[in-house]
């Protein structure tokens, strides 16, 4: 069966929370159009601070994509990684893993924010959404509603 995986990536610094920088950021798509690709490739899009929030895309072999997908009795087993001591917010329980049938999509997002090594530097933040549909989808399918959406956004204060 078919699997469609999309990983958006946005990132930002303190600039970037509040006046028309903030508003930029919360403008930034979640769903793009899949472009053509192999079918063991993910479309992987960044959209940085420092270059204004434009997106960027290509591909990345889909087992480099932080999440895990299962197939098993004619379902697809969706759960993002998240290691245990990786940023804020704390994610002490976390949503179960969503089972999606043909033709389905789920949009999961998650935010981090991070501190330097050594504390000297600004927090840095970032926000994944991953879309992946099960079965063949049209090019635009990330641009409509989800079958399912999984918000594990958190306060990052």
């Amino acid at each position: 069966m078919e699997i469609a995986v999309q990983w958006i990536r946005t990132t930002w610094t303190k600039k970037s929370r509040g006046g028309e920088a903030a508003a930029r950021r919360n403008a930034t798509p979640v769903g793009f159009v899949i472009p053509s690709m192999a079918p063991s490739s993910a479309h992987v899009v960044r959209m940085y601070e420092q270059n204004g929030f434009e997106p960027y895309d290509g591909e990345e072999d889909v087992r480099r994509v932080d999440v895990q997908l299962r197939e098993a009795d004619g379902r697809l087993r969706v759960q993002p990684r998240v290691e245990p001591l990786f940023g804020l917010p704390p994610r002490p329980r976390r949503p179960p893993a969503v089972r999606l049938a043909p033709g389905q999509w789920v949009r999961w997002q998650l935010n981090y924010r991070f501190s330097s090594a050594s504390g000297m530097q600004d927090w840095s933040y970032w926000m994944d959404t991953f879309n992946i549909a099960y079965g063949p989808v049209d090019a635009d399918v990330f641009l409509s509603e989800p079958t399912v959406h999984v918000d594990e956004r958190g306060p990052l204060r």
